[in-house]
């Protein structure tokens, strides 16, 4: 099921799109077990059965000591964020998971953000993203960053500040890559960083433009604005974006002849936590669901390890939000 199928204008019928983050729930339990992988899994289906549109991981190859440099968060529910997490802080590989995912569901789509792509060799990225898409049968979407760690990069023996250029020529040999696999044709490359000839990239994804591809960070950067305009499905800003911030997207993608509304527009509830060993509230975090639809976000992404420490409720907690949320916006 596509994710606009029984929706109004892209919509869904109850207003908004839930995209469950499986990523970072440890105090869930107790991290990073192979009975936890599996207890992810599980997640997936669940929420899949509720009605949950998407479910995302997130990565880190490793962690160095900076990982920590700006104070561990208090609670360890809340997000990781650049410099506030443990360094021992399981992050399982996001494509694994997802295709663990992928062979145990049907209709949810399955999220890959944000892939540390620079880390990797293109061909390597482009084989193993059109696997997971044609194996769930175009589910995929990607969010490619750049990150921020760079003692990750330096573990992996690549340079931290080339990470950008080096996302920019990757989106340009994946797309070329997956359009020369829907034909057969062989692909070639002469860039700053990679150079191939006479390759074949195959199998092909689900879609011979690749899977969904969307882009976001902390700040809309010019790198930013050419990367939607040119490849993105997504915008997935942290926070809501600024008037300036929808202007400079405008006007990029004006030559291409859609408007912002044309992306899918994603955001997020957080929440306060009443101690440093409490969960937050859910109600609370969904009253600001109608003002976020009003501004134009299509998709929400919760952490549910925020509001419950019960991993086997993940079914009762995806209900709740899916009922909760309906009657917000009914």
């Amino acid at each position: 099921m596509s994710a606009a199928e029984g929706s109004v204008d892209g919509r869904p019928a109850g207003g908004v799109r839930w995209v469950l983050v499986l990523s970072e729930n440890w105090t869930m339990h107790s991290g990073g077990t192979p009975a936890d992988l599996r207890t992810m899994v599980r997640w997936a289906q669940e929420a899949e059965d509720a009605g949950i549109d998407a479910v995302m991981v997130s990565e880190h190859v490793v962690l160095g000591p900076a990982a920590g440099a700006a104070g561990r968060m208090a609670n360890p529910r809340d997000y990781a964020m650049p410099g506030n997490q443990d360094p021992d802080m399981p992050w399982p590989s996001s494509l694994l998971m997802l295709s663990a995912m992928a062979a145990v569901t049907e209709r949810v789509r399955l999220a890959a953000c944000a892939v540390i792509s620079p880390l990797r060799h293109p061909l390597l990225l482009a084989k193993d993203f059109a696997t997971l898409d044609a194996l769930s049968g175009g589910r995929l979407v990607v969010q490619p960053t750049v990150s921020w760690h760079e003692e990750e990069y330096a573990a992996l023996g690549v340079p931290f500040r080339e990470r950008g250029a080096r996302l920019d020529e990757q989106l340009e040999v994946w797309d070329a890559a997956w359009r020369a696999a829907a034909t057969g044709a062989p692909l070639r490359h002469e860039g700053r960083f990679w150079s191939f000839d006479d390759v074949w990239v195959s199998p092909g994804p689900a879609r011979p433009q690749g899977p969904a591809m969307w882009f976001g960070g902390q700040a809309t950067h010019p790198a930013l604005l050419r990367r939607l305009a040119r490849y993105g499905s997504g915008w997935h800003p942290l926070g809501r974006p600024s008037a300036e911030d929808r202007a400079a997207l405008a006007g990029v993608l004006a030559p291409t002849g859609r408007t912002p509304s044309d992306l899918e527009l994603v955001g997020g509830v957080r929440t306060t936590f009443p101690a440093d060993d409490a969960c937050g509230s859910l109600p609370e975090a969904l009253e600001a669901v109608p003002g976020l639809v009003a501004d134009g976000f299509t998709t929400l992404c919760v952490k549910p390890g925020q509001y419950t420490d019960d991993a086997a409720g993940m079914g009762a907690f995806c209900r709740e939000l899916v009922r909760r949320s309906e009657a917000l916006l009914a």
